[in-house]
Order: C-alpha cells, then sequence, then structure tokens
C-alpha cells in the first residue's frame, strides 16, 4: 500500500530526496508544507501519515524550533535518514554558465556555495524560499539566464540541465532526519526489541546541583552512549532547561534500565521514539 509522507518543501526538495531514499523500497506519495509548523498540523489531522523532519546538519547544527515542535506534539520517531547534501548548479537546458545573470535558492544553500558563486561574478545572487522551488520556477516559466542552486533530483524532476555538480564548499554537510508519526502508526511500524539501538528522550531536571551529572553517571553505569545532548531554555523559567538526548546501546533491556534508574531524577521524562540508529551515507 502507498504510503503517505509530509515534507517541508516543494517536490524535488531535501525532504523529499531523504523521504524518497528511507522508503527505498517502497511507493511513497509526499505532500508538500510551507512550514514545519504546517507539517505537524497536517499530520495531527491525519493520522495515517507520516512526516520526515529534518533535526540537524553537521555545518548549521541543531534545528531547535523543530525539537520544540516534536516536543509539543504527540508524534513518535520511528526512524532516521542521514543524507549527504550535495548542491548542483542547473539551468534550462542550453544555456551556458557565461550565459546566466542570476542564480536563485534557499540563502543557506547559497551560502554554502559561496566560494563557487564569487568565482562567477556574472551571476547575482538572489534568495529564495526554496532549492526545489528554485529549479520548479526556472523550469515552469523557463526563464533564460537564470540558474538554481538545488539537489541533483530536483534538477533532474524538472528538466534542467547540470551545470557543474558539488558546488557547495564544504564536502562534509550531512543532515539527519528523522520519521515520525501518530503513535498509533508508530506502534504498528515499530522495529522488533531486539534491533532497537536507539532512543531519543526530553526531559527536565530539579534545580539542584549535580543533577545532570546523576543522570549521565547513571547511564554511564548501563553502557549507555549519549551521541547528542542539546539543551533549550524554559520559556518563564530563568535558568531551567529542557535537555533533548539522543541515546544509543547495544541491549534494549538494559536501556530500559536505565531508563527505569533515572526517571525518579527526571521531570516531565517523554520517550521522543525509539528506533534503529541510521548508520548510511556518512
Amino acid at each position: 500500500m502507498e504510503k503517505r509522507v509530509t515534507i517541508q518543501g516543494v517536490a524535488g526538495c531535501y525532504h523529499d530526496a531523504a523521504a524518497r531514499a528511507y522508503f527505498k523500497d517502497e511507493e511513497i506519495k509526499t505532500i508538500s508544507c510551507d512550514s514545519f509548523p504546517e507539517l505537524f498540523q497536517r499530520l495531527s489531522c491525519d493520522a495515517s501519515m507520516m512526516g520526515i523532519v529534518a533535526i540537524e546538519n553537521t555545518i548549521a547544527g541543531s534545528i531547535l524550533p523543530n525539537h520544540e515542535l516534536l516536543r509539543q506534539s504527540n508524534m513518535q520517531i520511528i526512524g532516521e535518514h542521514k543524507m549527504h547534501i550535495s548542491h548542483v548548479l542547473a539551468a534550462l537546458p542550453g544555456q551556458r554558465i557565461e550565459e546566466l545573470s542570476e542564480v536563485n535558492s534557499h540563502p543557506m544553500a547559497l551560502m554554502q556555495c559561496e566560494q563557487f558563486l564569487r568565482r562567477h561574478p556574472n551571476l547575482k545572487m538572489i534568495e529564495k524560499f526554496d532549492t526545489a522551488g528554485s529549479a520548479k520556477e526556472i523550469a515552469e516559466q523557463n526563464l533564460m539566464g537564470h540558474a538554481a542552486v538545488c539537489g541533483e533530483y530536483a534538477a533532474n524532476l524538472y528538466g534542467l540541465n547540470i551545470l557543474e555538480h558539488g558546488i557547495e564548499t564544504n564536502k562534509r554537510n550531512f543532515t539527519r532526519f528523522l520519521i515520525i508519526a501518530d503513535p498509533l502508526l508508530a506502534s504498528e511500524m515499530r522495529p522488533r526489541e531486539e534491533n532497537i539501538n536507539k532512543s531519543s528522550i526530553m526531559f527536565t531536571l530539579p534545580h539542584t546541583n549535580g543533577a545532570l551529572s546523576k543522570v549521565l553517571t547513571i547511564f554511564s553505569f548501563y553502557d549507555i552512549n549519549l551521541s547528542k545532548i542539546q539543551s533549550l531554555p524554559i520559556i518563564g523559567r530563568e535558568w531551567e532547561y529542557r535537555f533533548y538526548i539522543d541515546l544509543t546501546f547495544d541491549s534494549y533491556v538494559r536501556y530500559h534500565q536505565s531508563i527505569d534508574a533515572v526517571r525518579p531524577l527526571l521531570n516531565d521524562l517523554k520517550i521522543l521514539g525509539e528506533y534503529i540508529e541510521c548508520k548510511n551515507e556518512i
């Protein structure tokens, strides 16, 4: 049965490409959203859909608003995908770089390709809402003299000619995406316990000396690895923080023992998802 996956961006965007890579052996239909809040809203209204959400990037760091959207929702993480982000320069067929006068893309993508673009001063950088959206606009409006900085998938999807591959300055640019779903659907798609080796949790701590250190010591005792720890201030509670932690482990049983052991030390503990760690694309 065809799976429906909500994405932020238009068809051909990196979220779209990541969704198709994660569900590479299955039929999926991606549903575009203009923003991440809209994506979560759609999921809350239709429990039969899944979503894919970028959560961190090796250059830009954690995408903090998406941590909060995940916490505020009742969605569960059912998987993750790590994807190498590589940009191309694409234009209408028959166009040469020397004939172009404008390059369109998301401001982050333009920044990531700044060194390449500086070597082509004829290209005026124009910020747009989306990388794939820039490619789509050029193709649909037949914009001669315009180029897009986008992914290879987007360029091919909209029939553009790729003039240069890998134009990003930093070649070690990776994004981690989370696949999320309503708890009922998540329970149906949940991996077997013996295959689960990663968990994402969220909690707050009492404002006491050594509170976080005690929690970390317990996880260490149970051989639980903290692959990421992210703190965010709690609005209205000065100098208090909410912690988002990714845990990896070899034993699902010992992981749950560690959760039971730290639970009395924590406030507002929420398990955001238990899933299989992604090691591809790196």
